[in-house]
C-alpha cells in the first residue's frame, strides 16, 4: 500500500526568491528540492511516496507547505494547503488545484496544483493513463524506497530533478555520488537547518556548488572501498557482485590442541582412569592413573588437519574417561562429553581455557553426571593468533560449577532429549546409473525402471542413522523417522541430512543439506525448541548428467557451492525433552529408525504456478578458451527448464497431464485455468537460440545481440510459501541499507570527512524505521494453513528481535557523538550480523535459479541467483532485490575447476533481466526493462497478448562516447618472479575493449592516460541511460615477454553520464578521480585511481562534445593524457630519505649480493643511495641522508606510492634487481611543522606524544612554576583524583616510594586489618629471581582479571594510559600522582593495591619485573621510533591457494626512514641550536658504523610446545643463532616435557650491523636421526639497540646493590639519566638537595640512602635518578617510555606450518656495547631445585566406618578395617596399616605411621617426581603434580578382592583443619558446604584431628563412610635425618600397640571367649526372654491349680 503525491506547480507567488515545499502525511515529512530564483511560478514537478502499513482512513489529512528558502536563516512560510483524503480513498486518484492559506488561516492568492493517488492493498491502483507520472508505466514496481528513506534521514528531502526526468531513484546510490564530490556538511549543526541531507545525492550537488562556490574540499575523493562499486546507483540495475568468490570447500590448515589437566568426582569405586581424546577419527590417550577418582594428568595433545572449514567445524571433539583400559581389554566407559569443533572456534579467542567438561554416560541416560574433566581446548586456523592465558602456577581452587566447558548461555544442567528427524519423501532425483542395462532390460522384459535407489542418511553429534532404501524411484516415499538421543542443548551446531544412492559397489551422495540448529530454535526466555517443517528443502550439487567418475562429487557432499539442482526432500524435525526418571524409558542413546505418520500433500502449502521470465541484454567477456562454437544460455529453476539432464520430472499438481517421453524437448503442458482464458498453451522456453560469438579482443568474445535481445520464460509449480521469502526479503532490505550506510560511515572516517556522526545517526534512524516497518508487514497471512510451527515461532522471535533492535537503534542514535562514532559503529556491525542471521530462512521453498552457458551442448560455466532475490511482490519492501532489475552476472567455472587463478578469469559477463512471481501476477513482468522495445512473440502465439515474448527488439538507440581517464594504480599483485609486474589495464564497455600502455617493472603504475571509446550504441530511452549506464569492467594484466598475459585483478565502475542537452560544467563535470578496489578472486589486489564519463553524442555529432585538450604529447605519440580538470592539483614536496643499511639479502640467481644500492622513486622523481662496496663486511650506507623534490597532489589521499628497489651492481655495468617494496601510504611519514618554536627531530609530526600527568593542586611549597608529583606510598583508600595537565613550561616534582623497611612495616600494620595474621617480611636470603618472576606473574594475572572485569581491552587500556592519563576510579587527595601510581596500583600485590577489595591472602613485598604476555615489539611499536624496516619482496605473490605466504617472498630488509614535507619549511626549524643541515629532518641520529656488542639471552621457559615424538611429548632443548655463532644446548635437553623450564642464560659477542638477527629455536632431541625443529622466534636486535626506548637493558623497579634484585646494567641510573639528558638536549639532571633531582622542568623526589650487604646506610642519588628514568615519558618534548625490566613471551613458529603457533617461549635479551664498562656476571635464573621433605602421617584411630561383612555364624555386621595412604602421583608407593579385624562398631585402632619422602617446589606448589615412563624409556621424565595426600579405608577380605569403603584427598597447601573429636567431624568438612578454616601443612608443620571419609552411593551422592583420626607432620630432609622415626610401629621412636577390644581376636583362637561375646552380645535379649518365658511356664500350672482348687 502506498500514497503518492505528485506536486506539480505553485503559481501566483509574490516577489522573487528560492522556493521549497514540505509535504506531510501521518507525521512524516518530505522536502522538495530548492527552486532557485523563481518569480511567480515554481514548477516543482516532484513525486513523494508514503508506504502505508494500514489502510488510509477517509478523514486523514495531507498537508503541503510552501516556504521561501534561506541558506542562513530559517525558512519563511508562504502558505499551507490541507486536504482531507476522503475522495482519494474512494476514487484512488484525484487532481486538485487550490489556493493556500496563511498563518492566520486567511486565504491568499497563491495556488498550487497537486495530484494524489492511493495504491491499495490488493495491488489495484486507480486507472493509469499514459500521461501519468511522466509516462513511466513501471512506476509502482520498480520505484525504490528512496524518498521514504531520504525523508527518514534527519532533515533531508528527496532529491531534485529537472522536469521530464524520472522522479524515482534509490537512496542507495549515496556513495557513488558522494564520492564524486565529497560528502560535505554544513559546519554548524543547527537544528533549524532542515534542508541538510545526511548524504548528498548526485543531484543535490547543484545546490552544493552554489553553497561552496566551487571551492571543493580537497579531501573529497574517497579511498577505494567496496562501497564505491557495490552501491546501487539506480533503480533499474542491481548491484554487481564485485568479488568472484571461489566456491568454499578449499582445504585449510587447522590445529586442535587439547590439554587434559585433571578429572574430579569420577563415579565408580577405586578406578584406574584413562582419558581418551577424540577429534573426528583420531584418538589419543593419556597415561593411566591408578586407584583414584580424581586423577591429575596435565597432558597436552595436538591434532593437525588439512580440510575445508565446513568439514572441520562439523568434526566432533569427544573426551571420554575409560576405566582400567590395558593392552588386552578396552576398558569400560565411565562417561563422555562431546562438542563440535565449530562451537570451540566460535568462542572468543577460539578456545576454552581451564574449563570443566561434564561427563555423562551415553548408555545410561537416567544416571546423571559421571564426573568432570578439566581441560583446555583450542582450535587454530592458519593465521589465527590465540592469546593463551599465561601459564603460571594455577593455584586457585577450582570452582567447578562456575567454569564448565560450555559456551555462553548454555545452562549447566543439560537434559537428555530425543531429536526426531522425520523423512517423508523426495522429488526430482537425478539418474544415478547408466541407462545401458536399463535399455537392455527394457528390450527384454519391457519394464522401464527409474535409475536410482535412494535412501537418506542423517549425521548428528558423531552418530548417524539411515532410512530404508527405496528401490528404483525418482520420487521415493519413506515416511520414516531417525531418532537421536543427546543432551539438550546439544553442543553440535549442525545436522547433516544426505540423500544417498545405494549401489552394490559403493554408495554415493546425491545431495546434502545442513540443518543449523541455531536457526530453527531460540534459547531466549520466550524461545522455542528446535523444530522444522514438514517442509521441502532443496539440495544442490554437481550437474545432473550421470558419469561414472563425477569430478564434482564433493559438491554433492555439501562442500562448496552446488552448481545444479539435485533434488528436494520433505523433512521435519522435532525435539522432545526426556523425563529420565521415567522407568519405561530406554536408556541407551543408540540411533533408532521407525515409521513416522505420513503428512498430507498440502501440508507444505498450496501448489501454485510460478512464472520466471528472463531477458538477455548483453553477453560479453566470454572466455576465448571456450572456443567459437555456437553458444546458448540455459536458465533453470529446480528441474524446470533443464532440457539436457533434467530427465526425472518433478511431480506436477494432479490435474495436469503428465509430460510426454523424455525425448520431448519443449515440454508443453496444459496451463493453469487463469491462462486458459488468455488463450492456448504456454510452452516454456528455457534457453536462448545458439549464436556464434564474435571477437572482442585477444582474451574475450561477445555475442552480437545488438538490438534483438533473446528472452526465456519458464512455468513451474511450487508450494506457495512466498511469505517466508517476503519476510526474509524485508530483513535483507533493512540489512542492505544498514550495510551500505555503515560502509559510508567507515568511508567517511577513513577519508577523514566531516560529520560521520550525522551519517551514522541517519543510518540508525533508517534502521529503526525499517524495523518498525517489518513489524507492520510481516504479520500478514497468519491463517495460512501450511504454516509450520517454525514459521510461527520464527515470526514471533523475528518480531521481538526487530522490535528490540528498533528500540536500541533509537537509543543508540541519541548517544552517537563525535568521539563515540567508532564504538557505536562496532555495535551497529552486530545489528548487521544479527539481521543477516535472521534473514536466512531455514525452510526453503522455491529452488534457486541457475544460468548455464552451454557450448556445443556441454555445460561450461554457471551463475546461481537465489530465488528470493527475484521474487515479485506488490509491497515494495518484500520485493526481491534483483526482481525486475537488470543484473550483471559473471559466470564462473563449476566446482574445483573454479579454484585458483583459472577461476578468476571471467567466463562470461551477462546483463540479464529477471522476474519471478505467481503466474496470475505476471501482467507487469516487463516493467523494469529499459524502455523503447517491441515484443516478438513465438510463432504459434500470434495475436495472443498473454504470451511472453521470445525476444525484444529495441527501436530506440543512443550514440555515446566513453572517456576512461586511467590515472594510476597502487599495490598491485606481483606477477613476475622479480616481485614486480608489467601492468596494463584493459577497459571493457558493452562489447568494446581498449588497453592502456604497458609500464614495465612496477606495482604502482601511473598511466595518466585517457582512453576514448567511440560509436557506442546503447539501447533504451535516453533519460534512463543517464541514471542507468551499464557498468564498466576494468581488468589489470601483466604483460609477459612471450606475449602471454597474466590476470592481476578486476574492478567495476559506473560512468558519469552527460546527456546532449546538459552543460559540461561543475558541479558534475569534469568528474573527480576516485579509488576503486581491485579484487583478484576473493582477495583485494590493489586500488585503481580513475574517472569515467559517458557523453551522449547529440544530433550535431561529435562537434558538440567537450574538446579533448592537448591531443597526444609529442613524446608519447598518440597516447592522450588525463585532461587538466580531472588530474589532481600538485604542490612541491621534498622527500628526505634516511639510508641506514640492508639486512639478510638472499641470493639472486644463485649469486650472492655483493654491491647493493637502493633506488627510491616517487611520482617519476627519485634518488639513489650510495653504493655499499662490500655487503659482507659492512651492510650499512656511508651517506645517511639524501633528498629529492617532487610534485605531489595537494590531497594526501591521492599521494602516489613510493617505491624502494634494491639492485646489485655487477661487473661491466650490469645490475640485477634484488627485491622491492612499495610504501603505499606516505601518510605516516608526512611532517607537519609544529606551531610552537620548533622542537627537536624526534617530536616531528610523526611522533605525537600527548601524555597527561596527574598533578598536585596542594599548597605550593615549591618555586613557582614547579608542579610536585608525589610518589609516597599511600594508605589505600578510594578517593577522587584530580587531573591536571602538565604543560611544557611548568615543573613537576615526582616522589618515589621510600624503600625504608620501617615505613614498609608501618604501612603494613596500618593496612593489615585486625583479623589478618601479620605476614612476616620475606627473608632476603630466601628470595631469588624466581620469587620475583612468580610475584610478577600473579600481578599480571590480577591485572588481566581486573581488565576483564572492567571490560577494557588490553590495547585500549594501553592507549588510554598513553594518551589521557589515568581514568577510572582514582585514589589520593587533591594530591596528584603521576603515572607511577598507576604502575604501583598494577605492580603491587593485590593486598597493597586495592584497598577494600584486597583478597585474603597478602603477598610479601617483593620487587617485581614486567611480564609481557606478547613480544616486546608489539608493546613498543616494533621499535620503529625512528628507524623503520621495509621488507623487500621478490617473486610472484602467492595465491591463497598455494598456501604460500608473504614470508616466503621476503628476500631481505631495508632499514631507513622517510620524511615528507611541503617546501619551503618555516625558518625556525633550521635555526634551532645544533641543527646539522646534512641530516635535514633526521637530527641527532647515532652513527651507523659497525659496533661490537655483548648479547646476553636469558631463556626462562617454554609453554605448550607442539609434540614432536610419537608418545605425544617432546624432549626440548634451546638453540641460538646470531651471525656465525650457533649455540646448541643439546646436552641439557629436558626429557618428555611440553612445558619445560630452561632457566639459562647465553652470552654471545656480535658486531652490528653484520649480525643483528637473533634466532632462538627450540629443538626436539632424538636418540637416533636428526633433531626436529619445534619452533623458532626471530628478534631484530639492531632496532632494539638503537631505539629511543632504550631496549638494551631493562630499567628495574628499584635500585639495589646486592641480593636477588641487584642492578644489572653497568651504567648506574644517574649515568643513564645524564646520558639521556645530553642526547636529548634537555636541561639537567640537577641533583640536590638529597632526595631530589630536577630534569628540564620536572622535579623528582625519592629516598636518599641505600643499604649495602652489611646493613650500612650510605647516601645515594640513584633512587631519584631511577625515579626520573621510570617517568621519562613525562619529560616534555623528548620523553618516551623506557623499557622496564621484563620477561617477554614470544610465539614459536615453524616454517613447515606457516602461521600456526607451535608454542611460546619466555625470554629476555640484554645488550651491552663492548666499548663501555663490562657488565657483571649474568643473573642466575637456573630452575629452582625442589626441596626434599618428609611427610609423616600417623593413623591413630577410625570411627563410624560402615560395616560391610555379614558374620558367617551369626549374620552380625562387621568390617575388617585397614587404612591405605599415598601421595598423589606415587600410587606405587602406597602404604597400608595393619588390619583391625572384626570391628563391630566401625571403630578401629591403629597407631600406625606412614613415611612419605618427596621433592617439593614451593613457588609452584607442586611435587616433583622423576621416573621412567616405561621399561623401554631412555631416561627419566619429570612430572609436576599438586601436593595431595589420599587416605582410604578398606575392608580386608581373605579370599576375594578387598572392598573399598571411602576416601578423602587432602591438598597439603589448603585442607580443612581436622575436628577435635569424632563427633564434631562431619561430612560437610570435605564437601566444602560449611566454612572450615583451611590450613597448609607447609606453614603449620604439624596437624592432628579427625577427617571424614566419603564414598558415592547408588544414587551417585556422597555419603559418609567413616572417620579417621590422623596426625600429619612435615619435616625437611635435614630435620628428618636428625630426628629419624620408624615405619609402621618400628624403631626408632616406635608407637605403642593399640589396645584392641577383645572381639577383634579371631574366634578360633579363643573360641569360648568369642562364643561368650557373641552369645551375650548379640542374643542377650532373646536369652532373657527365654528365661522369663521358662519361669512363666514353670509357674503357670501351679498358679492355675491353686486358682481352680480355690486356694
Amino acid at each position: 500500500m502506498a500514497l503518492f503525491v505528485h506536486l506539480k506547480t505553485v503559481s501566483e507567488l509574490r516577489g522573487r526568491g528560492d522556493r521549497i515545499a514540505k509535504v506531510t502525511f501521518r507525521g512524516q515529512s518530505f522536502y522538495s528540492r530548492v527552486l532557485e530564483n523563481r518569480e511567480d511560478v515554481a514548477d516543482f514537478d516532484e513525486t513523494f511516496r508514503w508506504p502505508v502499513a494500514s489502510s488510509i482512513d477517509s478523514n486523514e489529512i495531507l498537508e503541503i507547505q510552501i516556504f521561501n528558502y534561506s541558506k542562513v536563516f530559517s525558512n519563511k512560510l508562504i502558505g499551507t494547503f490541507r486536504m482531507v483524503l476522503q475522495k482519494v480513498v474512494e476514487e484512488k486518484r484525484v487532481e486538485v488545484t487550490d489556493t493556500l492559506i496563511d498563518d492566520n488561516n486567511a486565504i491568499i492568492k497563491t495556488s498550487l496544483c497537486v495530484e494524489v493517488r492511493y495504491q491499495a492493498t490488493d495491488g489495484t491502483v486507480g486507472s493509469w493513463d499514459d500521461g501519468d507520472f511522466l509516462g513511466d508505466e513501471s512506476l509502482h514496481e520498480e520505484e525504490k524506497d528512496s524518498q521514504e528513506t531520504d525523508g527518514l534521514l534527519p532533515g533531508s528531502r528527496p532529491s531534485s530533478r529537472t522536469p521530464g526526468e524520472k522522479s524515482f531513484r534509490r537512496a542507495g546510490r549515496s556513495v557513488f555520488s558522494a564520492m564524486k564530490l565529497g560528502k560535505n556538511r554544513s559546519h554548524k549543526e543547527e537544528p533549524q537547518r532542515q534542508d541538510e541531507p545526511a548524504v548528498l545525492e548526485m543531484e543535490d550537488l547543484d545546490r552544493l556548488a552554489v553553497r561552496l562556490g566551487d571551492g571543493l574540499d580537497p579531501d573529497s575523493v574517497s579511498l577505494a572501498s567496496v562501497t564505491a562499486l557495490t552501491t546501487n546507483v539506480s533503480n533499474k540495475r542491481s548491484k554487481p557482485d564485485i568479488k568472484m568468490v571461489p566456491g568454499a570447500g578449499r582445504p585449510v590448515d587447522y590445529q586442535v590442541s587439547i590439554t587434559v589437566i585433571e578429572a574430579r568426582q569420577l563415579v565408580g569405586l577405586n578406578m584406574d582412569p584413562v582419558v581418551c581424546v577424540e577429534v573426528g577419527d583420531d584418538k589419543k590417550y593419556t597415561s593411566m592413573k591408578e586407584s583414584t577418582n580424581c586423577p591429575y594428568y596435565n597432558e597436552y595433545f595436538v591434532f593437525d588437519f588439512h580440510v575445508s572449514p565446513d568439514v572441520m567445524f562439523d568434526k566432533i571433539i569427544k573426551i571420554s574417561v575409560i576405566h582400567s583400559k590395558n593392552l588386552l581389554r578396552s576398558g569400560t566407559l565411565v562417561g563422555s562429553f562431546k562438542m563440535d569443533v565449530g562451537t570451540v572456534y566460535s568462542q572468543p579467542e577460539h578456545q576454552f581455557h581451564h574449563k570443566w567438561a561434564i561427563l555423562s554416560d551415553p548408555d545410561d541416560i537416567s544416571a546423571g553426571l559421571k564426573g568432570y574433566v578439566k581441560c583446555d581446548v583450542a582450535v587454530v586456523g592458519k593465521g589465527d593468533n590465540i592469546k593463551t592465558p599465561h601459564k603460571a602456577n594455577e593455584t586457585d581452587e577450582d570452582d567447578i560449577e562456575g567454569n564448565l566447558l560450555l559456551p555462553e548461555g548454555v545452562p549447566p544442567e543439560r537434559q537428555w532429549a530425543r531429536f526426531y528427524v522425520k523423512i517423508y519423501r523426495a522429488e526430482g532425483l537425478p539418474r544415478m546409473n547408466t541407462s545401458l542395462m536399463a535399455n537392455v532390460k527394457k528390450a527384454f522384459i519391457g519394464e522401464n525402471k527409474d535409475l536410482v535407489d535412494p535412501y537418506v542418511q542423517v549425521f548428528f553429534a558423531g552418530q548417524k542413522g539411515k532410512t530404508s532404501v527405496q528401490k528404483s524411484s525418482y520420487e521415493p516415499l519413506w515416511n520414516e523417522q531417525v531418532i537421536f538421543t543427546d543432551l539438550f542443548p546439544p553442543l553440535c551446531k549442525r545436522m547433516k541430512v544426505q540423500i544417498r544412492d545405494s549401489d552394490k559397489v559403493n554408495d554415493v551422495a546425491i545431495g546434502t543439506h545442513f540443518i543449523d540448529l541455531r536457526k530453527i530454535s531460540n534459547d531466549g526466555d520466550k524461545g522455542f525448541l528446535p523444530t522444522l517443517g514438514p517442509a521441502w528443502v532443496n539440495m544442490y550439487g554437481s550437474t545432473r548428467n550421470y558419469t561414472l567418475l563425477d569430478e564434482h562429487q564433493d559438491l554433492n557432499e555439501g562442500l562448496g557451492e552446488g552448481v545444479s539442482f539435485r533434488a528436494r526432500l520433505m523433512l521435519g524435525l522435532a525435539v522432545e525433552i526426556l523425563d529420565t526418571s521415567n522407568p519405561e524409558l530406554t536408556s541407551s542413546t543408540e540411533v533408532q529408525v521407525e515409521q513416522a505418520t505420513p503428512v498430507s500433500e498440502s501440508c507444505t502449502g498450496k501448489m501454485e504456478e510460478f512464472f520466471l521470465f528472463g531477458a538477455f541484454l548483453e553477453a560479453s567477456m566470454i572466455d576465448r578458451k571456450n572456443g567459437d562454437k555456437p553458444i546458448t544460455f540455459e536458465v533453470t529453476i529446480g528441474n524446470y527448464g533443464n532440457e539436457v539432464d533434467g530427465l526425472s520430472r518433478p511431480q506436477r499438481p494432479r490435474p495436469r497431464k503428465e509430460p510426454g517421453d523424455e525425448e520431448e524437448v519443449d515440454l508443453i503442458q496444459n496451463s493453469s485455468d487463469e491462462d486458459a482464458g488468455e488463450g492456448g498453451d504456454l510452452a516454456s522456453v528455457s534457453s536462448t537460440p545458439p549464436m556464434r560469438p564474435q571477437i572482442t579482443d585477444r582474451n574475450y568474445f561477445h555475442l552480437p545481440y545488438l538490438e534483438r535481445k533473446p528472452c526465456i520464460y519458464i512455468k513451474s509449480w511450487w508450494p506457495d510459501q512466498r511469505r517466508r521469502l517476503y519476510n526474509a526479503n524485508i530483513m535483507d532490505h533493512i540489512a542492505d541499507k544498514l550495510e551500505e550506510g555503515l560502509n559510508d560511515v567507515q568511508e567517511m572516517i577513513k577519508t577523514e570527512k566531516s560529520y560521520p556522526e550525522r551519517r551514522l545517526r541517519g543510518v540508525l534512524e533508517e534502521l529503526s524505521c525499517g524495523c518498525y516497518r517489518f513489524l507492520s508487514l510481516a504479520d500478514k497471512d497468519q491463517g495460512h494453513s501450511s504454516r509450520t510451527r517454525l514459521d510461527r515461532e520464527r515470526l514471533k522471535s523475528c518480531m521481538r528481535e526487530l522490535e528490540s533492535m528498533g528500540q536500541q537503534a533509537k537509543t543508540l542514535r541519541a548517544q552517537v557523538k563525535r568521539h563515540t562514532v567508532r564504538d557505536k559503529l562496532r555495535l551497529c556491525q552486530n545489528f548487521l550480523q544479527k539481521l543477516r542471521f535472521l534473514a536466512d530462512e531455514p525452510q526453503h521453498s522455491i529452488p534457486d535459479v541457475f544460468i548455464w552457458m552451454m557450448n556445443n551442448n556441454k555445460r561450461t560455466a554457471y551463475a546461481r541467483v537465489p530465488s528470493k532475490d527475484l521474487l515479485f511482490s506488490i509491497v515494495e519492501e518484500e520485493l526481491g532485490k534483483d526482481c525486475a532489475k537488470v543484473k550483471t552476472l559473471f559466470l564462473k567455472l563449476p566446482g574445483k575447476r573454479g579454484f585458483g587463478s583459472v577461476g578468476w578469469t571471467v567466463q562470461a559477463k551477462l546483463e540479464l533481466y529477471l522476474w519471478l512471481g505467481l503466474s496470475k501476477q505476471r501482467k507487469d513482468f516487463l516493467c523494469g526493462l529499459p524502455c523503447g522495445f517491441e515484443e516478438v512473440k513465438a510463432a504459434q502465439g500470434l495475436g495472443l497478448h498473454a504470451f511472453p515474448p521470445i525476444s525484444l527488439v529495441y527501436t530506440k538507440k543512443q550514440a555515446f562516447q566513453l572517456r576512461a581517464h586511467m590515472y594510476q594504480a597502487r599495490s598491485l599483485f606481483a606477477a613476475d618472479s622479480s616481485g614486480l609486474s608489467d601492468p596494463f589495464a584493459r577497459v571493457f564497455f558493452i562489447n568494446q575493449s581498449q588497453c592502456t600502455e604497458v609500464l614495465n617493472e612496477t606495482l604502482c603504475p601511473t598511466w595518466d592516460q585517457m582512453l576514448v571509446f567511440d560509436n557506442l550504441e546503447l539501447y533504451g530511452e535516453a533519460h534512463e541511460l543517464r541514471d542507468d549506464p551499464p557498468i564498466i569492467v576494468i581488468e589489470i594484466y601483466d604483460q609477459d615477454t612471450m606475449g602471454k598475459v597474466d590476470f592481476m585483478g578486476r574492478t567495476f565502475a559506473k560512468p558519469l553520464v552527460k546527456m546532449a542537452d546538459e552543460e559540461y560544467c561543475p558541479p558534475r563535470f569534469p568528474p573527480q578521480l576516485e579509488y576503486y578496489q581491485i579484487y583478484r578472486g576473493n582477495a583485494t589486489a590493489g586500488d585503481l585511481l580513475a574517472a569515467f564519463e559517458l557523453l551522449q553524442i547529440g544530433p550535431a555529432g561529435k562537434a558538440d562534445l567537450p574538446p579533448i585538450n592537448g591531443l597526444g604529447d609529442m613524446d608519447r605519440g598518440p597516447i592522450m593524457p588525463v585532461p587538466v580538470g580531472i588530474r589532481p592539483v600538485l604542490s612541491k614536496y621534498r622527500i628526505e630519505v634516511l639510508f641506514w643499511g640492508l639486512r639478510d639479502l638472499k641470493r639472486v640467481n644463485l649469486a650472492q649480493v655483493d654491491r647493493p644500492r637502493v633506488d627510491i622513486e616517487c611520482a617519476g622523481k627519485g634518488v639513489q643511495s650510495s653504493l655499499i662496496h662490500n655487503y659482507k663486511k659492512n651492510p650499512n650506507f656511508n651517506t645517511l641522508v639524501k633528498w629529492f623534490e617532487v610534485d605531489l597532489p595537494e590531497n594526501e589521499l591521492l599521494h602516489p606510492p613510493l617505491n624502494i628497489r634494491v639492485v646489485d651492481c655487477r661487473a661491466f655495468g650490469r645490475y640485477t634487481l634484488v627485491g622491492s617494496h612499495a610504501v603505499s601510504s606516505l601518510r605516516r611519514f608526512i611532517y607537519r611543522p609544529p606551531d610552537r618554536s620548533a622542537p627537536n627531530w624526534n617530536t616531528t609530526g610523526r611522533l605525537p606524544r600527548g601524555r597527561r600527568v596527574l598533578c598536585d593542586g596542594g599548597p605550593s611549597s615549591h618555586p613557582p612554576g614547579e608542579v610536585v608529583v608525589n610518589m609516597e606510598p599511600e594508605v589505600p583508600v578510594r578517593k577522587l583524583e584530580t587531573m591536571v595537565k602538565l604543560d611544557a613550561t611548568s615543573d613537576a616534582v615526582i616522589k618515589v616510594d621510600v624503600a625504608d623497611e620501617e615505613k614498609e612495616k608501618k604501612k603494613k600494620k596500618k593496612k593489615g586489618s585486625s583479623e589478618e595474621p601479620e605476614e612476616e617480611e620475606p627473608d632476603e636470603s630466601m628470595l631469588d629471581w624466581w620469587s620475583k618472576y612468580f610475584a610478577s606473574i600473579d600481578t599480571m594475572k590480577e591485572q588481566l582479571r581486573q581488565q576483564e572485569a572492567s571490560g577494557i581491552d588490553l590495547e585500549e587500556k594501553e592507549e588510554v594510559e598513553n594518551t589521557e592519563g589515568l581514568k577510572g576510579p582514582m585514589k589520593g587527595k587533591e594530591k596528584a600522582k603521576a603515572a607511577k601510581e598507576e604502575k604501583k596500583k598494577r605492580t603491587q600485590s593485590p593486598g597493597t593495591g586495592q584497598g577494600p577489595e584486597a583478597p585474603e591472602k597478602k603477598k610479601p613485598k617483593i620487587d617485581e619485573l614486567k611480564v609481557y604476555p606478547k613480544e616486546l615489539e608489539s608493546e613498543f611499536d616494533n621499535f620503529e621510533d625512528w628507524l623503520h624496516t621495509f621488507n623487500l619482496l621478490r617473486g610472484k605473490t602467492g595465491d591463497d591457494e598455494d598456501g604460500s605466504t608473504e614470508e616466503e617472498r621476503i628476500v631481505g630488509r631495508f632499514k631507513g626512514s622517510l620524511c615528507v614535507y611541503k617546501v619551503p619549511l618555516p625558518e625556525d626549524v633550521s635555526r634551532e641550536a645544533g641543527y646539522d643541515p646534512t641530516y635535514g629532518m633526521f637530527q641527532g641520529i647515532p652513527s651507523n658504523d659497525p659496533i661490537n656488542v655483548l648479547v646476553r639471552v636469558y631463556v626462562v621457559r617454554a609453554t605448550d610446545l607442539h609434540p614432536a615424538d610419537i608418545n605425544g611429548k617432546a624432549d626440548p632443548y634451546i638453540a641460538i643463532r646470531l651471525g656465525k655463532t650457533d649455540i646448541r644446548d643439546k646436552e641439557n635437553y629436558i626429557s618428555k616435557q611440553l612445558n619445560p623450564v630452561f632457566g639459562k642464560s647465553f652470552d654471545i659477542e656480535a658486531s652490528f650491523p653484520m649480525e643483528s638477527m637473533l634466532t632462538v629455536a627450540v629443538y626436539d632431541w632424538d636418540l637416533v636421526g636428526t633433531d626436529d625443529l619445534i619452533g623458532e622466534t626471530k628478534i631484530d636486535l639492531e632496532n632494539r639497540f638503537y631505539s629511543k626506548h632504550r631496549a638494551t637493558c631493562g630499567i628495574a623497579q628499584t635500585y639495589s646493590i646486592h641480593g636477588y634484585n641487584i642492578w644489572r646494567d653497568p651504567m648506574k641510573p644517574s649515568q643513564i639519566l645524564t646520558r639521556l639528558c645530553k642526547e636529548g638536549k634537555v636541561d639537567g639532571p640537577h641533583f640536590g638537595p638529597p632526595g631530589r633531582v630536577k630534569v628540564s622542568n620536572r622535579v623528582f623526589t625519592g629516598p636518599s640512602e641505600i643499604e649495602d650487604e652489611n646493613g650500612q646506610r650510605k647516601p645515594t642519588e640513584e633512587h631519584v635518578a631511577l625515579s626520573a628514568l621510570r617517568h621519562w615519558e613525562d619529560i616534555p618534548r623528548v620523553g618516551c617510555r623506557l623499557v622496564p625490566e621484563h620477561v617477554e613471551t614470544r610465539p614459536l613458529l615453524n616454517p613447515d606450518k606457516p602461521g600456526i603457533e607451535q608454542g611460546r617461549l619466555e625470554l629476555w635479551v640484554d645488550m651491552f656495547p663492548m666499548d663501555m664498562p663490562a657488565p657483571g656476571t649474568p643473573l642466575d635464573i637456573s630452575p629452582r631445585k625442589p626441596k626434599k621433605y618428609e611427610l609423616r602421617v600417623i593413623v591413630w584411630n577410625t570411627d563410624e566406618v560402615v560395616l560391610e561383612d555379614d558374620d558367617f555364624f551369626t549374620g552380625e555386621k562387621s568390617s575388617d578395617i585397614f587404612v591405605r595412604g599415598w601421595l598423589k602421583g606415587q600410587q606405587e608407593d602406597k602404604q597400608d596399616t595393619d588390619v583391625h579385624y572384626h570391628s563391630l562398631t566401625g571403630e578401629g585402632n591403629f597407631n600406625w605411621r606412614y613415611l612419605f619422602p618427596f621433592d617439593y617446589l614451593a613457588a609452584e606448589e607442586r611435587i616433583v617426581i622423576s621416573k621412567k615412563e616405561s621399561m623401554f624409556s631412555w631416561d627419566e621424565t619429570e612430572y609436576k603434580i599438586p601436593a595431595r595426600l589420599t587416605l582410604q579405608i578398606w575392608d580386608a577380605d581373605h579370599f576375594s578382592a578387598d572392598d573399598f569403603l571411602g576416601a578423602i584427598e587432602l591438598d597439603l597447601n589448603r585442607f580443612p583443619r581436622g575436628a577435635k573429636t569424632a563427633k564434631q567431624c562431619t561430612m560437610e568438612m570435605a564437601t566444602g558446604e560449611v566454612d572450615v578454616p583451611l590450613v597448609s601443612i607447609f606453614k603449620q608443620k604439624r596437624v592432628k584431628g579427625w577427617w571424614p571419609l566419603l564414598a558415592r552411593n547408588e544414587n551417585d551422592e556422597f555419603e559418609l563412610t567413616g572417620k579417621v583420626e590422623a596426625e600429619l607432620h612435615l619435616l625437611t630432609a635435614e630435620e628428618a635425618e636428625k630426628n629419624p622415626v620408624g615405619l609402621a610401629r618400628n624403631e626408632p621412636d616406635p608407637l605403642e600397640k593399640p589396645k584392641l577390644p577383645d572381639t577383634s581376636f579371631i574366634w578360633f583362637l579363643n573360641p569360648l571367649k568369642s562364643a561368650r561375646y557373641f552369645l551375650w552380645h548379640t542374643s542377650r535379649w532373646r536369652f532373657l526372654k527365654l528365661v522369663i518365658l521358662t519361669l512363666f511356664l514353670c509357674s503357670v500350672p501351679g498358679y492355675l491349680v491353686r486358682k481352680t482348687l480355690g486356694a
